[in-house]
């Protein structure tokens, strides 16, 4: 024994070969299935056994720690996988093995079907928000680093699936409509002013300035509340015929009712860039979302505020 680069380390008396102790290498994977459930194994030996952990093991000589995250993919659950990035390394004092690095990956499973290797006695998908204990920390820890990679992709995902299918979760879009309703007053006076001027617009100078305010605040509030998902559609329709039946008995002509109503989506419009950063991609998905449903929105105040207007000029109406 002599004292070499500050640790005390075995040597040959005869030769002076130093003796290092280096770390085990351990290769971990992060395997998700499309319900962004992470694979786990039940292990079937110790240490730790009968505790779940990733499908890991060591590497062994003349394959790279990439290559020996696919081997043991597939001794330990039975499934083939391709490394898609590392997500953390960690080193860790085993009482049974020593010390031990463990690095992690991504993967993504290419082929086979999930079954229980000889080191495993189960195998299984479970919810991240809902794991077992693990049987080692840097598994945890591995999970955190995957979750922290996708989080914007997913949040993403998530938004736009709202966005089809009824607003069922909260959108990315959201801090940016309340802003939009909470300046709803500013943005009704920049139309309302638009309004004053534009030679689209003529008949709208000779209409009462609050109805019109209150009518552009309304008809923010409808918008709100409908991008929220909490106004039906038969909600919006009603509001938008009976101001086209409204506009038609004061007077103005149809075309300029449209042009109204577009000049509201206008400001609407101009408003909302203004809250554009586009420093990430969830940034720009973000307008790009609240540029869909303003536009949806206002397609559908268009329609409905023409068929009041005609139907206001039907005999008998």
């Amino acid at each position: 024994m002599r004292h070499e680069e500050g640790r005390d380390r075995e040597t040959c008396a005869s030769c002076g070969y130093v003796y290092y102790h280096n770390p085990l290498p351990v290769a971990a994977n992060v395997v998700l299935n499309a319900e962004r459930e992470v694979l786990l194994v039940k292990r079937a030996r110790d240490p730790q056994q009968g505790m779940w952990c990733l499908p890991m093991g060591f590497a062994e000589v003349n394959e790279s720690i990439g290559e020996a995250a696919a081997r043991e993919l597939e001794e330990e659950a039975g499934i083939t996988g391709e490394v898609v990035t590392l997500l953390h390394a960690d080193s860790y004092h085993s009482a049974f093995y020593g010390d031990l690095l463990i690095v992690s990956f991504e993967v993504v499973k290419t082929g086979g079907v999930e079954r229980a290797g000889d080191d495993a006695e189960d195998v299984g998908y479970f919810p991240l928000d809902d794991l077992p204990p693990l049987a080692f920390r840097s598994n945890q820890q591995a999970i955190d680093a995957c979750v922290g990679l996708h989080r914007d992709e997913w949040r993403i995902q998530d938004s736009f699936h709202a966005v089809q299918h009824g607003h069922d979760v909260p959108l990315l879009s959201s801090p940016a409509i309340r802003v939009i309703e909470e300046h709803s007053a500013s943005i009704a006076q920049a139309w309302f002013g638009e309004m004053l001027t534009s030679p689209t617009t003529l008949c709208y100078r000779r209409l009462d300035p609050e109805e019109m305010r209150d009518t552009a605040r309304t008809a923010l509030s409808r918008l709100d509340a409908w991008m929220r998902g909490d106004a039906a559609a038969e909600e919006v329709s009603a509001f938008y015929r009976a101001l086209g039946a409204r506009r038609s008995a004061q007077g103005c002509r149809l075309d300029e009712v449209l042009s109204s109503i577009t000049l509201l989506k206008l400001h609407v419009w101009r408003f909302s860039r203004t809250l554009a950063a586009f420093e990430t991609p969830v940034d720009a998905y973000q307008l790009l979302e609240l540029s869909f449903l303003v536009n949806s929105f206002f397609d559908r105040a268009i329609y409905h505020v023409t068929r009041g207007f005609a139907e206001s000029e039907r005999p008998g109406s």
